[in-house]
């Protein structure tokens, strides 16, 4: 069965979109944050400058299904596992973090083994990223 043939779910998928660190690009956060509400979600976005503790909180709070983190820093290899870890430590480990950035395919694939989820590169079409949660989230979600 395609996306587009999977019945509704019972609730929106939740996704939290937050910039990491001290990178002051955020047009592509924005991007996507709009085309994931478009497909149906519920987007909260937390802006600029978010430290890994500001974003585990906040999806935690938010009760969020996905937090995804776009990076373009350089410092993808700390923050995508810091802010998995925080959430782990939170009891929620259910959550997907995934994401997207200026990120080489080697350190694609260590984050991969280390429990983040699917990483996008700039120019993806942001139809392979809903395709992704709305995938991710019929496969892991209890409702």
């Amino acid at each position: 069965m395609s996306v587009a043939d999977a019945p509704p779910f019972a609730r929106p998928i939740r996704v939290l979109v937050a910039k990491p660190g001290l990178d002051g690009h955020d047009r592509g956060a924005k991007v996507v944050a709009a085309a994931l509400r478009d497909a149906g979600m519920e987007v909260i976005y937390t802006g600029l400058h978010q430290t890994p503790e500001m974003i585990a909180s906040a999806a935690v709070q938010e009760d969020v299904d996905v937090v995804g983190l776009s990076i373009l820093s350089g410092a993808h290899m700390t923050l995508f596992p810091r802010v998995r870890q925080l959430l782990v430590e939170q009891g929620r480990e259910d959550i997907l973090v995934t994401g997207g950035g200026i990120i080489p395919a080697d350190d694609m694939t260590a984050l991969r083994a280390q429990g983040v989820g699917q990483l996008f590169g700039p120019g993806t079409p942001t139809s392979d990223l809903i395709a992704y949660v709305q995938e991710w989230a019929r496969t892991h979600r209890h409702n």
